[in-house]
């Protein structure tokens, strides 16, 4: 509790305690593990020269989200099977939504703070993955388990929603391919910079010829945004 009163009211990053506690609904004890959750590899100061930045978090993130996930969806849907259920983790953890959710959860705002140069809506995904890190490695996976879900998916996430939406546009445009035999092809048109970062130029080949191009910092990202183009000017529903 010491800690905690340290942090909020005399700490040099004070500041960044009251943000957190307005998102999180708690002070953090180890603030340095959250502070460096929200630091991109991109960002040019003393944190990332040092190589300090919230990949790791994020990769522990990610493993701790996806087992949180499915004993969520495990318990509360005792008679699905294992196909629906994997469906309604990825769609769950897929970094579209992730973005949604850190922005519901005001992540945007503390992100901003820390973010040199544009900030990317992946950047949150990456933040909000580099978070469920630091909670779980601050307060283990019990509590990190009823966190996220109490106070994180069930506050922030329509799940009933999510059951019924479908947005993999690219396994749409493929299964439209397979059943009217057009070929459906991913090209990578080129790969560049962007605020020092990768950024993915790809095209969607359909029948031979390009019917839309995207670009993402995230190659997969770059196939979904150009594959809902290509499902757009092809005039293809979900029933076709």
């Amino acid at each position: 509790m010491i800690k905690e009163v340290y942090n909020y009211y005399f700490s040099r990053d004070k500041a960044l305690a009251k943000k957190l506690r307005s998102v999180l609904g708690y002070t953090p004890r180890r603030l340095s593990l959250y502070k460096l959750a929200f630091y991109h590899k991109s960002m040019n100061d003393a944190q990332t020269q040092n190589n300090q930045h919230n990949e790791r978090l994020e990769y522990l993130g990610d493993s701790i989200l996806s087992t949180i996930v499915a004993e969520y969806l495990f318990r509360k849907y005792p008679n699905k099977n294992e196909g629906f259920l994997t469906k309604m983790r990825s769609k769950i953890v897929k970094r579209k939504t992730l973005n949604n959710l850190a922005r519901e959860m005001g992540l945007d705002i503390i992100l901003s703070a820390y973010s040199q140069g544009r900030m990317s809506k992946s950047m949150m995904g990456n933040a909000f993955e580099a978070l469920v890190g630091a909670i779980y490695l601050e307060k283990g996976f019990p509590k990190a388990c009823d966190y996220m879900i109490n106070e994180v998916l069930l506050k922030h996430l329509n799940i009933h929603e999510l059951e019924m939406m479908d947005d993999n546009f690219k396994s749409q445009l493929l299964e439209w391919g397979q059943k009217n035999n057009i070929n459906v092809d991913y090209r990578l048109l080129s790969k560049y910079k962007q605020d020092k970062r990768d950024r993915f130029k790809v095209a969607v080949v359909v029948g031979g010829d390009e019917v839309a191009n995207a670009d993402d910092f995230n190659k997969k990202a770059a196939e979904q945004l150009a594959s809902e183009m290509a499902l757009v000017k092809l005039n293809i529903s979900n029933n076709e």
